[in-house]
């Protein structure tokens, strides 16, 4: 029997990933009333405590809540510039819309004009995890919060060219522990 080695050889990786809480929707910014125009955001910014996604999260008036995206800029784990427009907020309807990049740094942060000033909008930090490495297909082989392995495989999205796009998000809920996560990375 022969063994195949994608990229040469593989070895496996232990990488903590810090010791994230649960998100919340105002960890990076606190909510922006509407003003009727587009607003670009770039102070009172707190960046996320590790490298994880962002949220976008509409409130205030129901009624004046519009189906916009938010743009979201920063840097990657690695520090380049990356920047992701989230997901569209539902017309007329408060929540939460949930980025998939995993972003160390916010720099701006662009919201288009809401249908009326009543709106808000609150950028938040969301339960997917950046990986350090771009990851060709899931490798991930074991996930540890608090040094104690999940029952429950991870969700694991993956991209060979973005690292910002390799998240591993716990079937366990965040709560300040550490995170461990196991993989193998071709060499």
């Amino acid at each position: 029997m022969a063994i195949r080695y994608a990229q040469g050889r593989s070895r496996i990786l232990s990488e903590t990933l810090g010791s994230p809480a649960l998100g919340s929707t105002t960890a990076v910014h606190a909510a922006v009333t509407d003003t009727g125009s587009p607003q670009t955001v770039t102070t009172a910014i707190t960046d996320p405590a590790v490298c994880r996604n962002i949220t976008a999260t509409a409130g205030g008036t129901a009624g004046d809540i519009k189906a916009i995206q938010v743009v979201v800029t920063g840097t990657n784990i690695y520090d380049e510039v990356i920047s992701e427009t989230l997901p569209a907020f539902t017309v007329d309807t408060a929540g939460t819309v949930v980025g998939s990049k995993a972003f160390k740094t916010v720099t701006s942060i662009t919201i288009p004009a809401h249908d009326g000033t009543g709106a808000t909008t609150a950028i938040g930090t969301g339960a997917k995890l950046g990986l350090p490495a771009r990851l060709l297909r899931n490798t991930v082989v074991y996930a540890f919060l608090a040094d104690v392995r999940e029952g429950t495989a991870p969700t694991v999205a993956t991209s060979s060219t973005a690292v910002e796009s390799n998240t591993v998000s716990l079937n366990s809920a965040l709560n300040g522990s550490e995170v461990t996560v196991d993989f193998y990375k071709g060499v």
